[in-house]
């Protein structure tokens, strides 16, 4: 009983301290994960989510919906601003459609799904380069709509242009710095008894915000004694990227696959009298 008991604290994150820093309105997933298993959370925001300069280039897409053969969402954001255009613009996809969808990994899968459609395609890994290559084969001469963030990585409609696609890439979104975090940020940092023991990213643009919120000079000693979390390879190159690295690296790149990361760490490496 007492080693059952031992083993299960050490698989625990009792004690451990952890920073999300995922967009407010999408912070509870992952926190409520961390705390289940006993972490303490601190919510800082690395990113805000904005409306883009013109919903002019979405909505004309949306209303020909029926002209493109696919449909690729990359983020649970994107979804998001994509159905409020639809609902704005009263646009329903038609039944007799020829318009499949791809979606970037399970969280945008199941938003997706939740608002009633089908899914056709998830790849292995939830990258780009996977996206790709589960498409590459179904594209050539046909018509594909990107819905995405204003600034993305360009892999997905450079690769399948080159498969023979005609691509439109179409800015849902854009994420911002949130200046409101930079000081908070700083002062947790700063103080030992409460800086976190862990700080998760969950992207590359929460890795290169984290970075301008930090602040130039303090990198170095603020981060000496903290492990970061990497929810896949994109986000842990940014990391590297920056100068910063990369203590711990989901195998799913999903936020199960990144708390299961955390817990697999931090259980072999906590004092054996925590």
């Amino acid at each position: 009983m007492r080693a059952k008991a031992k083993s299960t604290r050490k698989r625990s994150l009792t004690g451990i301290r952890v920073l999300v820093g995922r967009a407010r309105h999408q912070a509870g997933s992952l926190s409520g994960e961390l705390r289940r298993l006993g972490a303490q959370v601190l919510e800082i925001p690395f990113i805000e989510i904005r409306k883009p300069t013109s919903f002019r280039p979405l909505d004309s897409a949306l209303k020909n919906l029926d002209s493109y053969d696919w449909l690729i969402l990359t983020s649970v954001n994107g979804v998001d601003a994509m159905w409020k255009r639809l609902a704005k613009l009263r646009i329903q996809k038609n039944g007799r459609s020829r318009l499949r969808v791809a979606a970037i990994g399970p969280a945008t899968k199941k938003s997706i799904e939740q608002r009633g459609w089908e899914v056709d395609v998830v790849p292995k890994e939830y990258v780009a380069e996977s996206v790709v290559r589960s498409l590459k084969g179904k594209v050539k001469g046909r018509r594909v709509l990107l819905v995405r963030a204003k600034v993305a990585r360009d892999v997905i409609p450079r690769e399948l242009r080159k498969a023979g696609a005609h691509v439109d890439v179409i800015e849902a979104y854009e994420t911002v710095v949130p200046e409101t975090s930079r000081r908070r940020l700083q002062a947790a940092l700063k103080n030992p008894a409460k800086s976190p023991h862990v700080v998760t990213f969950t992207s590359s643009s929460t890795v290169k915000n984290f970075v301008q919120l930090l602040g130039t000079g303090h990198k170095p000693t603020l981060l000496d004694r903290i492990q970061t979390a990497s929810i896949g390879p994109v986000t842990s190159a940014t990391l590297r990227e920056l100068g910063l690295p990369v203590d711990i690296a989901a195998r799913e790149f999903s936020i199960p696959g990144l708390v299961t990361a955390i817990v697999d760490v931090i259980s072999t490496r906590r004092p054996s009298s925590t």
